[in-house]
């Protein structure tokens, strides 16, 4: 799951003024334009209304994975102290409590909605000024900076909108055996892991078959020759490289889904080509798309068009995002986490649907923009 432009950073004895004065954790976007300096918090409370209107979409779909979120949150802190947490809105004095009657009225309110058959009134911008608290969320380019000179959209991204990349469902022609044409396999979790829970198998990181192969081993057979892990179905390079990327795969002409289980232990470069990165994922079998969850045997059922994935660790799970596009707004809960959002407070990834590649996903949302306008959104206490 998917990173801004060319600025003179502040001088030093303005940055250590900032710090006197308190702002280093306030967490600002401070640039430098024109010979104007300005400076914005990232995150802010928004007091007036929004105007526009509201893309009408599956609030089943929004209720599902909001839905999906509370349940994964009501597991307590304790399970996973990562993701379950109050995140960015503490710093606005909401609790964690709070998230979770927000995903709860978003089900309920789509729940009612359907039962008299009346057009969704998370679909009606009165509705959503009445009962929900808005943080705005404006892009750190202190963070994305340090990446702009590979990559321009970060270079272009403008200061009142973060940076919306996509991810897909990827679709596949798998195969049960190895042919010519598909000599990579999916694999299971290897072995010698299969019985050991997530916080068993880190105690023993040094004797794991999974932490001991960089993507480039597993590629060249290694799991299969000795028997150290099953296949779990065989693809192309170019098939292998994709559902690594995106993490889920449905194998085309069936119901069958693998996601992710667990990887290598190896990070996600940034800078890096796909074909180039070292960290390598296990794979298994799901009867959905899932989004996050720190293991496989408990993610978060999610949807297209309704989930994004970020920052967890800074912005908490399960916050209800609205991203605006030209006056145009959609709710989005985020769910779904991933190698590039560790330490990134300007960007999302949007889930786009079902598609074989990224030739297949550009030719559908080829108008779609790049960056989007982003509030966190509360019920109101």
């Amino acid at each position: 799951m998917g990173q801004a432009f060319n600025r003179t950073t502040i001088s030093v004895w303005f940055a250590l003024a900032f710090i006197a004065f308190g702002y280093a954790s306030a967490s600002l976007a401070v640039e430098k334009e024109s010979g104007v300096i300005s400076h914005k918090p990232v995150f802010s409370t928004q007091q007036q209304p929004i105007t526009g209107s509201v893309i009408a979409q599956s609030t089943t779909d929004l209720c599902l994975v909001a839905g999906g979120t509370l349940d994964y949150l009501n597991k307590g802190q304790d399970y996973d102290p990562m993701a379950i947490r109050p995140g960015i809105v503490k710093q606005f004095s909401a609790d964690l409590d709070r998230v979770k009657r927000t995903l709860a009225f978003i089900c309920q309110v789509s729940k009612e909605d359907n039962a008299v058959g009346r057009k969704s009134r998370l679909q009606d911008l009165n509705f959503i000024n009445q009962h929900f608290d808005m943080i705005r969320w404006r892009p750190n380019k202190q963070q994305s900076r340090q990446f702009e000179q590979q990559k321009t959209l970060l270079k272009r991204m403008p200061d009142e909108q973060i940076l919306l990349t996509k991810y897909y469902i990827k679709k596949a022609k798998g195969s049960p055996i190895k042919t010519a044409e598909t000599p990579h396999a999916l694999y299971q979790l290897p072995f010698d892991e299969q019985e050991l829970t997530l916080e068993q198998a880190q105690t023993q990181r040094e004797k794991l078959t999974r932490f001991q192969l960089t993507k480039q081993q597993v590629l060249t057979g290694v799991l299969d020759h000795n028997q150290w892990a099953k296949p779990l179905v065989w693809f192309s390079r170019a098939d292998l490289e994709d559902t690594l990327m995106q993490g889920t795969v449905k194998i085309d002409g069936s119901d069958t889904f693998y996601n992710v289980h667990r990887n290598n232990g190896i990070g996600y470069q940034r800078n890096v080509p796909k074909e180039q990165q070292e960290r390598y994922w296990y794979f298994k079998q799901t009867d959905s798309v899932l989004g996050y969850g720190k293991d496989a045997n408990y993610k978060i059922p999610i949807k297209p068009l309704v989930t994004v994935a970020g920052d967890l660790e800074h912005l908490g799970l399960g916050k209800l995002i609205m991203l605006t596009m030209n006056n145009e707004h959609r709710l989005t809960i985020l769910a779904d986490t991933g190698g590039a959002f560790e330490n990134n407070q300007y960007q999302l990834d949007y889930l786009g649907g079902y598609f074989y590649n990224w030739r297949d996903y550009h030719q559908h949302y080829k108008n779609f923009p790049d960056y989007a306008e982003a509030r966190i959104l509360l019920l109101k206490d």
